[in-house]
């Protein structure tokens, strides 16, 4: 059995929506071939010359890749969002779809492992990352501390 781990950050922050200005909201197909629009909105709502946006690009799209294959989001009809928040000390960013009846997200540590590693690199790269789960969906988000 594959070893496991979950992080959720501080739990008063496991909620989508934290105040700030919203930089950019997305609204995507459920489908793969349209994760790369996701690529081009981040780096829009960032700007070429953000310290943060190889890594932004590359979380989010980890993310909105994984809604687009687990949940029900993949399904006829289904979407995925994404929404860019910049607050005092950094950048968050959500992905919300609509949930999936499989397990919440799990980031697995096992390195020869053949999938899985989306969530290993936003476990690794973000200062922070959670999720909420609720009848509606599931919120995936991470936070980018300003650097300095």
């Amino acid at each position: 059995m594959p070893s496991t781990a979950t992080r959720t950050g501080n739990p008063a922050d496991d909620r989508p929506g934290i105040a700030g200005a919203v930089l950019g909201t997305l609204t995507i197909p459920g489908r793969p071939e349209h994760v790369r629009a996701t690529r081009a909105f981040v780096a829009k709502a960032l700007g070429e010359l953000h310290p943060s946006l190889e890594t932004a690009v590359l979380l989010t799209s980890e993310l909105v890749t994984n809604a687009v294959t687990h949940s029900n989001s993949r399904r006829t009809g289904g979407t995925v969002s994404v929404v860019i928040t910049e607050s005092v000390g950094g950048l968050r960013f959500e992905v919300g779809d609509e949930g999936s009846e499989v397990g919440a997200p799990v980031v697995r540590t096992e390195v020869l492992a053949t999938d899985g590693h989306g969530l290993f690199l936003v476990h690794a790269l973000a200062s922070q990352w959670g999720y909420v789960r609720g009848d509606s969906g599931t919120t995936v988000w991470f936070w980018l501390a300003a650097p300095g």
